[in-house]
């Protein structure tokens, strides 16, 4: 099928996409979600024989009680936190006293300010401040956790870390409890990261419609924002966009630079949607006129590193069994390949990070593949020196049998 017939034929089957989606319902009981969310946290916390766990980080405090506040800005900050007992109440320490953002949360017994002691806002009163803190702290493992003092926490600088070993606690890794949590998907949350694949290919299809000669970089990376706030959505993590030269090797963010015709183009969308889940996805085209043969030279590579590595997952396979079957990267692509094979993806990237054989013996660990995970599968095909790279990127479930994908934005199949 010619290329213009696929993307026209994958509009014409989402007609919601451009902006005919209705998003004030959600589309699963939202409690659900938030309350299987929160009892996964528990299960690690009780195999792990902790008293209680401390999430600092924006995404683990979105996913155990779904209470959001400026999550960008207080990610630069040790300003909101929540404190979870194995068994017992939830306390959400939030910036300021805005109680009405926890509102009607299930997961949230009870609200509180924090006594902030970044020295933004503390000054020279920062030590005093999280003893404070760490006083809190020990209270409530005192009163929630039956003695038991092994804290888990996930991200905290060493004045908060010091003012609550110095109640007598133990601190332990949260972010393995939160990794380790998040990575199976509840059949309700699946159906929320759908609608964030969905809202992130209408900003993909913005994208593909306004691709031509003359548009900057960041213009074009604009169509993305624009779809995913309009249809719902929160954030983007990234500005992985770039044309032309600045494809290879990959990582450089988008620019001022205007797309030339014949141009590649590649992206990687790392988008977080609707109800705060991550679209992750990543397409390459060409501006204006028909692929080189070496453009799609680099496209068949990655297509192939793409489908092989897709055919290969399925529940019970072990990481090293992937990485021992995935696709051999050509010699002439290794040293700018991308930095993994595949990694896990729910509210932003997670838990596994499952790296390509040449990476697996110093950087790899193992684990197995579980139904209900979700994976992102990578690939970037560039010619170290050359010219132009190619960054594809598929998002889909793990299922006893295989996959089901998730992301379904048509690739350049008639360039192969």
């Amino acid at each position: 099928m010619p290329l213009e017939s696929a993307h026209a034929l994958y509009r014409s089957n989402s007609p919601r996409q451009h902006g005919a989606m209705e998003f004030s319902t959600p589309p699963v009981d939202l409690d659900v979600v938030r309350l299987y969310r929160l009892n996964r946290l528990r299960e690690q916390l009780k195999a792990r024989d902790y008293g209680g766990l401390l999430l600092f980080d924006q995404i683990n405090t979105r996913y155990a009680t779904d209470a959001t506040n400026m999550q960008i800005w207080s990610s630069h900050y040790e300003t909101r936190c929540v404190f979870i007992p194995t068994d017992g109440p939830v306390v959400l320490f939030d910036y300021a006293n805005h109680p009405h953002l926890a509102e009607d949360l299930p997961g949230v017994d009870e609200y509180r300010v924090m006594p902030s002691f970044y020295y933004f806002t503390a000054g020279p009163h920062a030590e005093t401040r999280a003893r404070q803190f760490g006083d809190q702290i020990a209270d409530l493992m005192a009163k929630h956790s039956g003695g038991n003092k092994r804290l888990a926490v996930d991200r905290l600088s060493h004045l908060g870390t010091d003012a609550i070993r110095a109640q007598g606690i133990e601190i332990f890794d949260g972010l393995e409890v939160a990794e380790l949590a998040r990575a199976i998907k509840s059949e309700e949350e699946l159906t929320l990261m759908r609608r964030a694949v969905e809202v992130c290919e209408a900003g993909v299809a913005a994208m593909r419609d306004a691709l031509e000669p003359g548009i900057t970089e960041n213009a074009l990376w604009a169509k993305l924002h624009e779809a995913n706030i309009r249809l719902g959505g929160e954030w983007i993590e990234t500005r992985l966009l770039s044309s032309g030269p600045r494809t290879n090797p990959w990582f450089r963010e988008c620019s001022m630079r205007e797309i030339e015709r014949g141009d590649m183009v590649s992206f990687d969308t790392d988008l977080i949607g609707p109800y705060g889940y991550c679209a992750d996805i990543s397409r390459a085209w060409v501006c204006g006129d028909k692929p080189s043969d070496e453009q799609r030279r680099l496209y068949a590579m990655a297509y192939a590193q793409i489908q092989h590595n897709k055919s290969i997952l399925k529940a019970g396979k072990s990481f090293r069994e992937v990485v021992e079957e995935s696709w051999p990267i050509p010699e002439e692509f290794l040293s700018n390949r991308y930095g993994s094979a595949l990694h896990g993806v729910g509210l932003a990237d997670e838990y596994p990070s499952i790296k390509h054989k040449a990476d697996f013996p110093i950087k790899g660990y193992d684990g197995v593949l579980e139904a209900g995970m979700t994976l992102c599968v990578e690939s970037f095909i560039g010619v170290a020196g050359g010219k132009e790279g190619v960054k594809l990127e598929e998002q889909v479930l793990i299922t006893e049998d295989g996959i089901e994908q998730l992301s379904r934005y048509p690739l350049e199949e008639s360039w192969l």
